[in-house]
């Protein structure tokens, strides 16, 4: 084996082990993130909705409120409605009678089992990444004008991009490291063939198979002791399995 394709080798194990020794809870933070804004902004309802990979559409992540069972895991185009102009345009936007712009989807809303009157949303980024939108849902009437608001929304969308930020640098954290190492690296062919390896990762991180295997095992690890070993010997026994049914092949 050539020292790329080992270089390769070790970013691509890194990546799919990048989700096992991801920081817990970043679920939990943005659901909280949402829930502080509704309560903080008097909303009947605060969402979150985030662009799917090849940016097509907007996957409603997380919810607080009124039809927030309803909405998580909601799919809509990333060009329909009020949140599809937002994370288009980058803009945000204040509207008090959603009935009346042409924008805004009822057919999307009433999915929810909840039609707001008012919105109010601003994009979520990271640098010039687009990655989202959080929208907030009939915020109490007797607060200040939208300006302010909007201001203070805009926030809570910093936090939850640094969250979303952290997320993907572990999901992808062959390439990161690899990239680090480059940079640390004394000689110039070491710090070529890291970025040659680097470069070498295909761009939606590991295979999504060893993905699931390894956030699986992230979230066994925190059950406990018991539950790790029972983890360990389920997978002891699927690879003698694969090795015997390898053999008789041969």
């Amino acid at each position: 084996m050539s020292p790329d394709d080992l270089l390769a080798e070790l970013g691509e194990l890194a990546t799919s082990l990048g989700p096992a020794v991801r920081p817990a809870g970043t679920e939990e933070l943005l659901r909280s993130l949402t829930e502080t804004a509704r309560r903080l902004f008097g909303a009947a309802a605060c969402s979150l909705a985030l662009l799917t990979d090849d940016d097509s559409e907007l996957l409603y992540t997380v919810a607080a409120g009124e039809g927030a069972q309803d909405v998580t895991g909601m799919r809509i185009p990333a060009s329909q409605g009020i949140a599809g102009w937002v994370v288009q345009s980058g803009q945000p936007i204040a509207i008090s009678d959603v009935a009346s712009d042409p924008r805004f989807s009822r057919q999307a809303a009433e999915q929810t089992g909840y039609v707001p009157q008012a919105i109010l949303a601003v994009p979520v980024q990271a640098g010039d990444r687009m990655l989202g939108v959080i929208s907030l849902l009939d915020r109490d009437p007797r607060r200040p004008g939208a300006e302010q608001d909007m201001a203070l929304l805009a926030l809570f969308a910093e936090q939850a991009a640094l969250a979303l930020a952290s997320v993907e640098a572990f999901s992808s954290l062959g390439r990161v490291l690899l990239t680090a190492l480059a940079a640390a690296a004394a000689g110039d062919d070491l710090a070529q063939a890291l970025r040659r390896a680097a470069g070498r990762l295909p761009a939606g991180g590991a295979d999504a198979d060893l993905l699931a295997l390894a956030t699986s095992f992230a979230a066994l690890a925190r059950r406990g002791a018991a539950e790790r070993r029972l983890a360990l010997a389920v997978l002891q026994d699927v690879g003698d399995y694969a090795e015997r049914r390898s053999s008789r092949l041969r």
